[in-house]
């Protein structure tokens, strides 16, 4: 079954344009999940939320976002304010500033997705963003809104796409020597050193996904598999993928002409 795109929109470097969309790059769909039931009837538990003062249940049209500002206090924003913020980046990547790869370090980078062509048409305006940054060893930085909330990230070329990174902001990463400070500046021992590489290298392998499985999950699907015996097998219901409509594209080399010839307008 052909799996529903993330996000669809526009990639988008001065004045060319593509249709792209963007699929996770991570998935946890594969992972045990359970549900609370109730034991004496085996029916699904529900949450709902309740007034924390009166203990009676809020109705969905009364639940609002707040921000607190003080004990008991809060500000209070309607659906239409959260989705009126930059609305522009809810749609359209915009390259606004490249730079090198090698200068972001992992820290920064936050969860992956799978940047791709939407339509055939746009292909081409694809490629030849995503190759330029690779011949140059580039990346690009851009801002998209994600769940409501506008992110930087980053724009790396890999293989045939393009991998689209989030970045943490500045207030989520902590500074390093913080935490290493306090360790000394000693030397290994250089008979200790010896050592412990031979048992690097005797421990040595090759990468491979087997090496990050889960032995607890293997376990818990082996119960499940056993206690499923005793139950009748429920078909799946199919879902259709819905299809994607054409857009129109720039023409490449125009755009580039007229970019390139912008900008030095604006440099004399």
């Amino acid at each position: 079954m052909a799996l529903r795109p993330y996000w669809k929109g526009y990639l988008k470097l001065s004045l060319v344009t593509c249709p792209v969309q963007m699929m996770p790059a991570t998935s946890e769909s594969d992972k045990v999940r359970f549900h609370t039931l109730n034991r004496q009837t085996q029916n699904r538990v529900v949450s709902r939320y309740v007034d924390s003062v009166t203990g009676k249940e809020v109705k969905e049209e009364d639940e609002v976002k707040g921000y607190q500002r003080g004990e008991n206090e809060y500000v209070i924003l309607e659906d239409e304010e959260l989705e009126n913020v930059a609305l522009e980046s809810t749609k359209t990547i915009d390259i606004s500033t490249f730079t090198p790869r090698d200068s972001i370090e992992w820290i920064w980078l936050d969860t992956p997705y799978y940047l791709s062509p939407n339509d055939p048409v746009g292909q081409e305006a694809f490629s030849v963003i995503r190759d330029a940054m690779e011949a140059q060893n580039m990346v690009g930085i851009s801002r998209l809104v994600i769940s409501r909330r506008e992110r930087a990230v980053m724009l790396e070329p890999r293989g045939k796409g393009i991998v689209l990174w989030t970045l943490r902001y500045g207030d989520e990463v902590r500074d390093e020597d913080t935490y290493f400070e306090a360790i000394g500046d000693e030397k290994a021992d250089s008979e200790m050193m010896p050592l412990v590489e031979q048992l690097i290298k005797k421990q040595t392998k090759d990468w491979s996904p087997k090496l990050v499985a889960d032995p607890v999950q293997e376990r818990l699907l082996e119960i499940i598999a056993a206690k499923k015996k005793a139950l009748k097998p429920q078909k799946a219901k199919g879902k259709t993928a819905p299809s994607s409509s054409p857009s129109n594209v720039v023409n490449i080399m125009d755009a580039l002409r007229k970019s390139v010839a912008a900008e030095k307008r604006a440099t004399k």
